[in-house]
C-alpha cells in the first residue's frame, strides 16, 4: 500500500494544526525570537521542516505544562551553553511552587462548594469551622441577616472570630424568648433615623435594655454548653489555619471605616452607648457579652 504524499516542508496552518496552536500563536513565537523564522517559498509564505516542527512541538509541550515564553527562551539557550541550567530550575521550582498554590485553591473551592451543595444555603459558602457548627440548626432557624453578620465577622475577624459569634446565632435559634427580644431590639434600633437627635434619652434606654439582652445571650451560652463545645473545636482549629482566609487581613478600626452601615446621628451615638455599657459590665464582672 503506498504512502500518502510526505511533505518536505509545511505551510504554518498546517504547522500550527499538527502542533495544536494557531498561526497568530507561531507568529509571536517568530516576533519573540522563540522560533526561526523558516525559509519561504516562491510564493513567499512560510515553509516549516522538520526541525522547525520538532522546536514547535517541544514549545507547546513547556507552554502546556505552564512553563512561561521567557523560560522557555531561556530553557532553549540553556541547551547551547549559553546560559547554565540554575535558572531553569529555579524557574521550574517558582512554577511548581505556584501550581501547588493554584492546586491549594481549587481544592478549597470544590469544599466550597460541597459544603453548599450539603447544606444547601450561603451557610455552606462561610468557613468550615462555622459551617460545621450551625449545619445542624432547623431549617429556616438561621436567618438571612445572621448569615450576613457571619459574614461581615469572618472578614474582619477571621473564621475563629466568626465560630466564636456563631454560638449566639445558635442560642437565638433555640431561646425562642431571646429572640423575640432580639427582634424587637432590632425593630428599635432601626426607628433610630435621621428624624431622632442623638441627645434624645430614649438612646440611653434602649442601649440599656441592648446591654441587659446581651448579658442575658452570653449566660444562655455559658449554660448551654456551647462554649465546652467551641474550646474543644479551637483546640483543633490548626487543622483549617489559612485554608478560608479571603484576601489581605485588615485591622478591625480599617475594617469599621471600609464597612459602610446607612447609621443616623442618633444610631451612631447609641451604639457607642452600648459598647460603653458593655465594657463596664465586663470590667465588673456583671457578664461576658459576646459581639453581636
Amino acid at each position: 500500500m503506498p504512502l500518502p504524499a510526505i511533505p518536505r516542508r509545511v505551510k504554518i496552518g498546517d504547522a500550527a494544526a499538527f502542533a495544536g496552536t494557531t498561526p497568530r500563536a507561531i507568529r509571536h513565537y517568530h516576533a519573540i525570537g522563540l522560533l526561526a523564522e523558516p525559509e519561504r517559498g516562491s510564493d513567499d509564505r512560510r515553509r516549516y521542516g522538520y526541525d522547525d516542527m520538532i522546536r514547535l512541538l517541544w514549545i507547546r509541550r513547556m507552554a502546556d505544562a505552564g512553563i512561561s515564553l521567557d523560560d522557555i527562551h531561556a530553557a532553549f539557550r540553556s541547551t547551547t551553553g549559553i546560559e547554565s541550567t540554575t535558572g531553569i530550575e529555579q524557574s521550574l521550582a517558582r512554577l511548581e511552587e505556584s501550581l501547588a498554590s493554584k492546586a491549594a485553591a481549587i481544592e478549597a473551592q470544590r469544599a466550597a462548594v460541597h459544603r453548599l451543595r450539603e447544606t444547601g444555603s450561603p451557610l455552606g459558602l462561610l468557613s468550615p469551622l462555622v459551617t460545621g457548627r450551625l449545619r445542624d440548626l432547623p431549617p429556616g432557624a438561621l436567618r438571612s441577616a445572621d448569615l450576613d453578620t457571619l459574614l461581615v465577622t469572618e472578614r474582619v475577624l477571621g473564621s475563629l472570630g466568626a465560630a466564636v459569634q456563631a454560638d449566639r446565632f445558635i442560642v437565638l435559634a433555640t431561646h425562642p424568648d431571646l429572640r423575640a427580644e432580639e427582634d424587637r431590639l432590632a425593630e428599635a434600633e432601626a426607628a433610630l433615623d435621621d428624624t431622632v437627635s442623638p441627645d434624645d434619652p430614649r438612646i440611653e434606654d434602649l442601649a440599656s435594655q441592648r446591654c441587659d439582652h446581651e448579658t442575658a445571650l452570653a449566660a444562655a451560652i455559658e449554660g448551654s454548653g456551647l462554649e465546652e463545645a467551641l474550646d474543644a473545636l479551637l483546640d483543633r482549629a490548626d487543622q483549617h489555619t489559612g485554608e478560608e482566609e479571603d484576601g489581605a487581613r485588615m485591622s478591625v478600626m480599617e475594617a469599621v471605616g471600609k464597612m459602610p452601615y446607612d447609621f443616623s446621628p442618633a444610631r451612631v451615638r447609641y451604639e457607642e452607648r452600648v459598647v460603653a455599657l458593655l465594657h463596664s459590665a465586663d470590667q465588673d464582672g456583671d457578664g461576658d457579652p459576646r459581639a453581636r
